[in-house]
């Protein structure tokens, strides 16, 4: 459409990402990570409780996490191969750090996943700690056996 301009993400050829940790953008102190879990249009795509327990586990700890005052959103994206982490004025070096260290908590969590209430959450019942661990389990792996320049590959 004439005078609509295409958003970041579009213009990032998701033929050649893969599992890692990449800069989507920078908006002056504001830096967008994509948490790419799995590798785009290969058909393996996490399931809504996987997703949706990732997210309770890894914004929780995110947010009380030494980065935690800068974290300004993590959530899931509607593709289901990874996350956008937002965080203010954090070195990406840091940001890797932190998010390696929360995968380990999310790892080593017992009880309860964080807010699996019907007060706390408008889908409870669709929350598996047992998921989120392995997901959590496998993004590790791909993070510790790779050094990120942050950068997508071309």
């Amino acid at each position: 459409m004439e005078g609509i301009r295409r958003i970041t993400s579009f213009t990032v050829d998701h033929r050649l990402i893969v599992p890692g940790m990449y800069v989507s953008r920078r908006d002056g102190n504001i830096t967008t990570y994509d948490l790419r879990t799995r590798r785009p249009n290969a058909g393996d795509y996490m399931d809504d409780c996987t997703m949706h327990s990732v997210e309770h586990m890894f914004a929780t700890y995110i947010r009380n996490s030494a980065i935690g005052q800068s974290i300004i959103y993590f959530g899931p994206m509607g593709c289901r191969t990874g996350f956008y982490l937002l965080v203010k004025s954090v070195p990406d070096a840091v940001v890797r750090e932190e998010v390696i260290a929360v995968l380990h908590r999310i790892i080593d969590h017992n009880g309860e996943i964080f807010g699996c209430s019907e007060i706390e959450c408008g889908n409870y019942r669709c929350l598996s700690l047992n998921d989120a661990k392995s997901e959590a389990e496998r993004y590790l792996g791909v993070l510790e056996s790779s050094d990120s320049n942050f950068e997508y590959p071309s």
